[in-house]
């Protein structure tokens, strides 16, 4: 099952995301809705990006449990990687407006 690294984090990236959505609370405009929205869907992508890569790259010797280990470490890496190089950007656009 390949995709078990992604059910197991969903819970975890809908915190993650809210968090990243609710704060900081203003301002609220159309273009913030939008990044934040951008970014929230680039960083579902690329994690399930990366959790396939890690599932599939995973040396078949490993040891199944180490396949769904890897793709859950690559997963989760590209999901904060994303928004933590959002949260900076998004603070100094919304510093200049």
């Amino acid at each position: 099952m390949p995709y078990l690294a992604l059910i197991l984090f969903l819970p975890w990236f809908a915190v993650l995301g809210a968090l990243f959505w609710l704060f900081p609370r203003q301002p609220r405009h159309a273009a913030r809705r939008g990044f934040d929205v951008a970014v929230l869907l680039a960083a579902a992508v690329l994690s399930f990006l990366g959790m396939r890569w890690g599932y599939l790259g995973a040396s078949p010797e490993a040891g199944a449990i180490w396949k769904q280990v890897l793709a859950c470490l690559v997963a989760y890496g590209a999901f904060l990687a994303v928004l933590g190089l959002a949260w900076p950007l998004r603070a100094r656009w919304l510093r200049a407006i």
